[in-house]
């Protein structure tokens, strides 16, 4: 039986359309998704929007139409991105589902139960944007006198009946948490900035409001809705079957990763195992925070109109290239900056010229003058197992190390490496000559040198699925050899067939007004 895996991003809000950093998270999720299932194991992938809370009501309001109307619109705008994307998930969660108010009453039931939650009354600051609370010691006061969030989001004083969870029972717990579990948040900077949170106190969270009533209902209190984290956070546990008993559940419950970013580390790794504990279930096994992306070092937004919708990049420069890009150009887990610019240089220079390019002279030689099929016979000399040792220890070792780590762009550095070796490989070989000189040896060369891109194109697919595919179609390499352990088998030992070989990673123009 495959080992199982389960992973999950954030659930995304709803209350606008999609917007680049969606993509950004989900793409990652995905690759890792897609990674371990080429290593074998048996994956359960989650994604969604979470459509509760004041910030939908407030937007839903201010459109003139109703929360559950805004939520099935623009989740369907999440969807078909993801979609576009080729996000290979499982399940697609909202959390409008019936199932979810059930399972979200289950888990409030089982904190009610460890005799965590009482009633009371809450005053304090409140932001919408973030749908959090926030203490007096953590507000900014704003140049015109406002009070805002660290993050500078407004803030509400906020005065209402409350349920309360007794986080403050948590402290210990939590940090004991940290200390015998380190990698349980990652990076290293996001679980420091949470041990120094949990080590200046936890005070009780308030856990259900009044004011408005989209969202859960409270058990035995229904004039209360459940703080909009409770009931999404419960998604992980929700998209499983929980409450109930079910397979996927006993089979993939903890969770091996929660994929978010870093502005909701706090939710992730503080209040969620809290609630978790509270209820008696089991903690997943990591938070990893990612950064933000910015736009020319700029962070996104409506006022300074640089929001970028993630489809119309997709259709400008390719959604293979662009998933590439985000994962290759800067380190995941912290801030990265993009432009049009380095998506068109990054494709051009490592896709197109360097990969795409290697794949497309041998594949075009071979079909052209090889009638596209090459038999191999002659012995592997020194260069050809140098290359064939190098382009395996990349793809086989060097790429799946660092993806476990979720260190991307290290991996796929490590596989350049390998893409630039079999140019200089072929350079080196002159197969255009030896067609002429020896004939044999041409083919051991070709042999060689179609091995390794079969390696490259099934280390590269959790990366660019759509690319990989096409090229280990025109190698005819069959569904059952495009994993990692089949890179342990060698084709360049055997007959190669080559079927229609095609540009997969065409150069991109450089949209004028960038080049302006």
């Amino acid at each position: 039986m495959a080992e199982p895996y389960y992973l999950t991003t954030a659930i995304h809000y709803p209350n606008g359309r999609p917007h680049i950093g969606h993509a950004y998270e989900t793409i990652a999720a995905d690759a890792m998704a897609r990674f371990q299932r080429l290593r074998g194991r048996r994956v359960r992938f989650q994604t969604g929007t979470d459509e509760h809370g004041l910030k939908m009501a407030q937007k839903a309001r201010e459109l003139g139409t109703t929360p559950r109307a805004l939520a099935d619109d623009m989740s369907g705008h999440f969807k078909a991105l993801f979609d576009k994307f080729e996000i290979s998930y499982d399940r697609f969660f909202r959390t409008s589902e019936d199932a979810h108010h059930r399972a979200s009453q289950a888990l409030w039931q089982a904190m009610e139960a460890s005799g965590d939650l009482y009633l009371d009354r809450y005053e304090g600051w409140y932001s919408v944007r973030d749908e959090a609370y926030y203490d007096d010691s953590e507000v900014v006061t704003g140049e015109g006198g406002e009070k805002l969030s660290p993050q500078g989001t407004p803030l509400e004083w906020t005065v209402e009946e409350s349920w309360f969870f007794r986080l403050s029972r948590y402290q210990q717990p939590l940090l004991a948490l940290y200390r015998d579990r380190p990698g349980f948040i990652r990076p290293e900077s996001r679980r420091n900035e949470v041990v120094r949170f949990v080590e200046g106190g936890l005070r009780d969270l308030s856990v259900s409001r009044t004011s408005f009533d989209w969202g859960v209902k409270v058990p035995g209190a229904e004039h209360h809705v459940m703080y909009v984290w409770v009931d999404a956070l419960t998604n992980y546990l929700t998209g499983l079957g929980y409450p109930d008993e079910t397979d996927d559940f006993s089979t993939f419950w903890p969770a091996d990763l929660h994929l978010i970013g870093k502005d909701i580390v706090r939710f992730h790794a503080v209040y969620w195992p809290a609630f978790l504990m509270s209820a008696g279930l089991a903690l997943p096994r990591q938070v990893f925070g990612h950064g933000f992306l910015l736009n020319r070092g700029l962070k996104e937004s409506k006022s300074l109109g640089n929001v970028t919708d993630p489809g119309e990049l997709a259709d400008r420069f390719g959604v293979d290239p662009l998933r590439y890009f985000l994962l290759r150009e800067f380190s995941f887990g912290q801030d990265g900056s993009w432009s049009v610019e380095a998506i068109v240089n990054r494709t051009n220079s490592e896709l197109s010229n360097s990969f795409g390019n290697l794949a497309q002279r041998v594949l075009s030689f071979i079909a052209k003058h090889c009638g596209g099929r090459i038999e191999a016979e002659a012995p592997v000399t020194e260069p050809d197992q140098a290359l064939r040792d190098l382009v395996h220890h990349a793809c086989a070792i060097e790429l799946p190390e660092a993806f476990e780590k979720l260190a991307f762009a290290a991996g796929l550095e490590a596989w350049m490496k390998a893409v630039f070796a079999c140019n200089a490989y072929v350079d080196e070989q002159a197969p255009w000559a030896l067609r002429k000189t020896d004939p044999a040896r041409m083919q051991r060369v070709l042999a060689t040198l179609c091995g390794a891109i079969r390696d490259l194109s099934v280390a590269i697919a959790p990366v660019t699925p759509g690319a990989a595919a096409q090229l280990l179609d025109m190698l005819c390499i069959a569904p059952a050899d495009r994993s990692f352990a089949a890179l342990a088998h060698d084709p360049a030992m055997g007959p190669i067939r080559v079927d229609n070989p095609r540009p997969v990673f065409p150069r991109l123009d450089l949209p004028a007004e960038a080049a302006a």
